[in-house]
């Protein structure tokens, strides 16, 4: 059917943070083993579909995810700068109380309003870019299927805002585990369908930073 497209959003695999910090869009953070393994994981998931355009975020652990996923399917990687990591304040720094960056009261100012939120990039602003970007990704692709690999916040907050749901969440709720497939059906220009699996479910052996 000519008019059905498919647009993946798929979160980058895990990535070597020993330190546990947020690193947002700092440089130099590349996949970790289990990471790669995720990667290739997604990308044996995707081989037999019909994927005719691919993108990534410009941040190198989604290039790193995409690059299998580009052998497999025989494309380039496209990057496409909206689909990267949403700013955050806390980039660069542990978060939690203890010793994280929560026990300091200069910190304490940026928590003011989870509703925007305060610490980073306005929700309404993140589902803004990456609806634009599924729709380069899916005109690109018409009639076909395209792969957007990004990361777990800007994917979640599409996907809040396709179905119509609030922007504002608790972290611990989003169902946009490492390497994940969000995906989001078209009849035209019509959404008509959002669907997730988890193709890579089983490699991670702990838990991973929230908002990666």
């Amino acid at each position: 059917m000519k008019d059905m497209t498919i647009v993946h959003l798929l979160r980058h695999g895990e990535v070597h943070n020993p330190e546990g910090i947020l690193y947002g869009r700092l440089p130099g953070y590349r996949l970790s083993e289990d990471g790669v393994l995720m990667a290739k994981a997604a990308a044996k998931w995707f081989a037999e579909r019909d994927v005719t355009a691919l993108f990534s975020s410009p941040m190198q652990r989604a290039l790193e995810t995409a690059a299998p996923l580009g052998d497999a399917l025989d494309l380039p990687v496209t990057v496409d700068d909206r689909l990267i990591e949403a700013d955050n304040h806390f980039e660069g720094l542990t978060f939690g109380a203890g010793a994280g960056s929560l026990r300091r009261p200069e910190h304490w100012y940026h928590l003011r309003n989870p509703f925007r939120p305060s610490w980073g990039e306005p929700y309404r602003g993140l589902a803004a870019r990456m609806r634009a970007a599924v729709i380069r990704a899916r005109e690109t692709a018409r009639g076909h299927e395209a792969v957007c690999v990004s990361h777990q916040l800007p994917v979640w907050i599409l996907r809040l805002h396709a179905e119509r749901r609030r922007l504002w969440h608790l972290p611990n709720k989003r169902e946009c585990t490492l390497a994940s497939v969000t995906s989001l059906t078209f009849d035209g220009s019509r959404l008509v369908e959002v669907s997730y699996c988890e193709p890579a479910a089983g490699i991670a052996k702990g838990p991973s930073v929230a908002g990666a």
